[in-house]
């Protein structure tokens, strides 16, 4: 998947850590996801200039909002297949 080996990328060139944060980051599904909605959204080139403080609270909240919608869509298909199996 070509958004996990940009992900990778940019965490290995320290793109997505805070300002004096040299820890190394244990990448997450919601960063994945995170990662992904940037990308359909076109901020990935504003995201690896300026890092994810450069964003604007309106791209932050859209981001944000579509990752909380995917997720309730995830959570009800899981509900709704494990309602068929029973």
């Amino acid at each position: 998947m070509r958004i996990k080996k940009t992900f990778i990328s940019i965490i290995h060139i320290g793109g997505i850590s805070m300002k004096g944060d040299k820890k190394k980051k244990v990448i997450t599904e919601d960063d994945i996801l995170k990662f992904e909605i940037a990308e359909e959204l076109g901020l990935m080139d504003k995201i690896i200039e300026v890092g994810w403080g450069g964003l604007t609270a309106k791209e932050s909240g859209r981001i944000g909002g579509i990752m909380t919608s995917r997720k309730r869509k995830k959570l009800d298909k899981g509900e709704r297949d494990r309602d068929k199996n029973d």
